[in-house]
């Protein structure tokens, strides 16, 4: 069996490859300056978690990796544009991202705003050609539109936004940070189950997993905003310090009991599948990761 690292490697490997297949036949469009900058962060790295999430999910329920290979693709468009968008000087206004400069550093604000635009809506397009039965097909359009819009990530940041002003409760920063980084994360679980052909048992467990997972990865990178190594993170570090994080909610020794916490639950959760090992391992991963 393989271990967690050359199952994630070989994934990666192989979804980079058809990552940079999907503008390749775009050299010739009059728009190519917006394919450009798509293509820039598209494919400037990265963990590529949620992709990894979805192949094994749909692994895990008996599925084959092609069959996932649209809902990878589209999860990961969907989380680039979100990030050109989130690096926008009316956003966190960073300059950097995966190590380079961001988008709108290269290509202005303006191409930026247009290529995280013409990411979001693609994905749709990537997704619907899936191949999947119909029923499969409009529920993984379903659970992207929903986990991605108002009512998941993008009102999350909304929430982050309006709460910028004072600090906040718990159940407030719950609610943001459930949203903001952990909607795409169980958009990701729950798009595995659907290319797999799971059941209804599998699909709410992946939710509860994700929902684990999610916290415990959006704690991690608060405790990293104030210890980690900005070569390692790709970023800078300490662009939080006046934002309502986990950090400056609960301290430094209450995120780490909690990290472990939330793991324990999404690890859990995994019963109902027959071979977990990988995705048990990856909880455990992303809980101890330093970038």
């Amino acid at each position: 069996m393989k271990t967690l690292n050359e199952s994630w490697a070989a994934s990666k490997r192989r979804f980079e490859a058809r990552l940079a297949a999907v503008y390749a036949d775009a050299k010739r469009e009059p728009q190519l300056r917006l394919f450009e900058a798509m293509d820039y962060s598209l494919l400037a790295g990265g963990k590529r978690l949620r992709p990894f999430l979805v192949y094994e999910f749909c692994r895990a329920c008996g599925g084959r990796e092609e069959d996932a290979d649209p809902a990878a693709l589209a999860i990961e468009m969907v989380h680039t544009y979100s990030l050109i968008h989130d690096d926008l000087p009316a956003m966190d206004n960073d300059d950097y991202r995966r190590g380079r400069l961001t988008n709108h550093k290269v290509y202005g604000e303006a191409m930026a705003i247009l290529a995280g635009d013409g990411l979001l809506t693609d994905a749709f397009r990537v997704l619907s050609a899936s191949g999947l039965p119909e029923d499969r097909a409009a529920a993984c359009v379903r659970i992207l539109a929903e986990n991605a819009g108002p009512w998941g990530m993008v009102g999350g940041q909304v929430l982050d936004m309006l709460s910028e002003e004072r600090e906040l409760t718990e159940e407030e920063v719950l609610a943001i940070q459930s949203r903001k980084t952990g909607c795409l994360i169980r958009a990701a679980c729950q798009l595995g189950v659907v290319c797999g052909g799971g059941t209804d048992a599998q699909l709410q467990a992946a939710g509860r997993y994700a929902d684990g997972v999610g916290l415990a990865f959006q704690i991690r990178d608060d405790v990293l905003d104030v210890t980690g190594d900005a070569a390692k993170l790709g970023k800078a570090v300490g662009m939080d310090a006046d934002k309502n994080t986990f950090v400056r909610l609960y301290g430094l020794s209450r995120c780490e009991e909690l990290i472990h916490s939330y793991t324990e639950s999404a690890v859990e959760a995994l019963s109902e599948f027959p071979e977990p090992e990988t995705l048990a391992a990856l909880a455990s991963f992303l809980a101890d990761r330093d970038r």
